[in-house]
């Protein structure tokens, strides 16, 4: 197994959750609540389906390597922080 699909694996369910919580307050938060009961079932579907190739792009991001290799994508926060340490 690839450190990419291990980390990936690792975030999917964390993408997930947070994927289905957005969707779910949109449903029920909106004028779709009348809707809820057909609109739950395609939330939790677009979840599953959607926070894959979310965690699939963000995994290979959370390596230092690819920090070391990218360092113009590095915010101002990020430079700070790693002269620091």
């Amino acid at each position: 197994m690839s450190t990419r699909l291990a980390i990936s694996i690792l975030i999917y369910m964390m993408l997930q959750a947070v994927v289905f919580g957005a969707g779910t307050v949109l449903v029920l938060a909106t004028p779709l609540a009348n809707e809820a009961m057909e609109l739950m079932p395609v939330v939790v579907g677009a979840s599953i389906v959607l926070a894959a190739p979310v965690a699939w792009w963000l995994a290979p991001r959370l390596r230092a390597r690819y920090w070391r290799t990218h360092p113009e994508e590095r915010n101002p926060a990020d430079r700070m922080l790693s002269t620091l340490s």
